[in-house]
């Protein structure tokens, strides 16, 4: 099968929560809370759950970033921000596509 990447990947394992965009039918947002990335790139991630979400399914998606080499931002951790769609499932986990814009915020205002 020929590699159909095009974005440089990387095994980097971040902490993470994804949250279900919920339609307005649907009083009560899913919510995945100590998920853990795989490899990652710019322009999407794999989660590592034994719950993946079905393929479609539009998330809300918080990675937490250590800070130790960040000098710019205060504080120990910040959090990328950002939406993307569910592509893949697989029994041990779910790919997900990053939309393009994003916000970084120091972890104590996420």
């Amino acid at each position: 099968m020929k590699e159909q990447r095009h974005l440089e990947r990387f095994e980097l394992k971040l902490p993470a929560r994804v949250e279900v965009i919920a339609s307005k039918k649907e009083v009560e947002k899913e919510i995945l809370d100590d998920l853990w990335t795989g490899d990652i790139s710019s322009g999407g991630a794999y989660f590592h759950t034994p719950r993946p979400l079905s393929e479609g399914t539009e998330v809300k998606i918080d990675l937490i970033l250590p800070l130790e080499r960040l000098k710019k931002l205060q504080g120990n951790r910040a959090c990328i921000k950002i939406n993307g769609r569910v592509t893949r499932v697989l029994s041990e986990g779910m790919a997900i596509r990053f939309n393009k814009r994003f916000k970084i915020v120091p972890l104590d205002d996420a």
